[in-house]
């Protein structure tokens, strides 16, 4: 069994719902599951501790504005995003905003469960992403084109626009981004994204 801990799954899909609420019942946690965003908030301070697992786009209120109204209301539940490719801009900008990961779809169940994981180890011990001057060392490493590159992808650009906004292929794009996750040590997408999150580097 996992934990005691509860995961509050937001999603309006009702198969994925499901879906989710099965794996994590499963593997041993206590699940509350939302249609709406808005169901969520409503259980204001009464919100189990635990974290979140919210899809990005739903009607209403969307994954980031559900981050944002958390926030304010002073809940620092950690917060998983679930997105679909579209959603990565806005994944990113959660993240920013104090996401704590985000998933792609279709979703990986043992990728969602190493996230949940890794989000209640790290909220209860108090621990952040990696430490700056060590994400700062491994961006030292890359090359100043690969550099570019890795500012783009980290803001949530696509390899298409990347490439177009650069002057380069698709492919040499690909390229450098292959080789920036095997410097860096980055776990695909959201792992850029914590790097460069980690760096305390500008927008």
């Amino acid at each position: 069994m996992a934990t005691n801990s509860v995961v509050h799954v937001v999603e309006d899909d009702q198969p994925m719902r499901e879906s989710v609420v099965e794996l994590l019942e499963d593997a041993g946690y206590a699940v509350h599951a939302y249609t709406r965003a808005e169901e969520l908030l409503a259980r204001s301070t009464a919100i189990d501790p635990g974290c979140v697992v919210s899809d990005v786009r739903m009607p209403g209120m969307d994954g980031l504005t559900l981050l944002r109204r958390l926030r304010a209301s002073g809940s620092e539940l950690p917060l998983i995003l679930i997105t679909a490719h579209g959603d990565v801009a806005m994944a990113v900008r959660a993240m920013r905003a104090g996401a704590v990961d985000f998933l792609e779809k279709p979703l990986d169940a043992y990728a969602l469960l190493a996230a949940i994981k890794t989000a209640l180890r790290d909220h209860t011990a108090g621990l952040g992403i990696d430490h700056p001057e060590t994400a700062r060392r491994l961006l030292q490493t890359l090359t100043a084109r690969e550099y570019e590159v890795f500012q783009h992808l980290a803001a949530g650009t696509s390899n298409k626009e990347t490439a177009a906004q650069l002057g380069m292929t698709v492919q040499t794009v690909e390229s450098h981004r292959a080789h920036i996750l095997q410097k860096t040590g980055a776990k695909g997408l959201r792992g850029l994204v914590r790097l460069w999150l980690s760096a305390n580097l500008p927008p």
